[in-house]
């Protein structure tokens, strides 16, 4: 609960039948949201519409994704709760801590130092288990605790998919989520991993903002 003492809880749990209207039905990640209290996450400025079902700025020109795709790609990434996940897009840690209740080991990459720190800050109350936070190029990945069970990419990547997320992908059943797609829309997709074949599912269009890095969208190519 915020310093100023607003009690959210009825403006929660009207989202949560509204994510759970547009197709969130786990059970598990429906109460991981319950867990999460999105107004923490956003800035003290755009708190009153933290539980409103839309994407809002939270700086560096980031965003933190409408709850109820939050929910939707977290149900995707069908978690019981071992595996190793890799999120890509730490942003203000909303995804990060849903995702940290849900999973064995999490590490999160962050290209903006800030929203790191802010994440940090934001993550604290919560009390969750260990997370690792990288600062750093997401569209390389994390060698060092590679292979993971499941990596989420939370921007909007190119056509081509970044080749480190796949090399660090588990031959194990291993899914990747990420949209890809044009700068400005992009098709959400499970890219399921056995052995060396690959095997994609389109779960619908969506708009993310770019993934920006090695393998992914070029700053000078965003600025054309």
């Amino acid at each position: 609960m915020p310093a100023d003492g607003t009690d959210y809880t009825a403006q929660l749990e009207s989202l949560l039948e509204q994510a759970h209207a547009k197709g969130v039905r786990d059970p598990r990640v429906l109460q991981a949201m319950r867990q999460t209290p999105r107004h923490l996450f956003v800035p003290e400025s755009h708190r009153l519409y933290a539980y409103i079902d839309h994407a809002l700025p939270i700086g560096e020109g980031q965003t933190i994704s409408q709850p109820s795709l939050v929910g939707q790609m977290t149900q995707l990434l069908e978690l019981t709760g071992n595996e190793n996940v890799l999120e890509i897009g730490t942003g203000s840690g909303y995804q990060t801590a849903i995702l940290r209740r849900l999973c064995g080991r999490l590490t999160t990459i962050e290209r903006f130092p800030r929203l790191t720190l802010q994440a940090l800050r934001n993550l604290q109350p919560l009390n969750l288990p260990p997370i690792t936070f990288v600062i750093g190029d997401g569209t390389c990945g994390f060698p060092p605790y590679a292979p993971y069970d499941r990596i989420l990419v939370t921007a909007g990547a190119p056509p081509k998919v970044p080749q480190p997320l796949l090399d660090q992908l588990s031959p194990d059943g291993g899914k990747l989520l990420l949209p890809f797609g044009s700068r400005q829309y992009q098709r959400l997709t499970r890219i399921t991993k056995h052995g060396t074949r690959l095997r994609a599912k389109i779960f619908g269009e969506c708009m993310f903002v770019p993934l920006v890095g090695k393998y992914g969208w070029k700053s000078e190519e965003l600025e054309g």
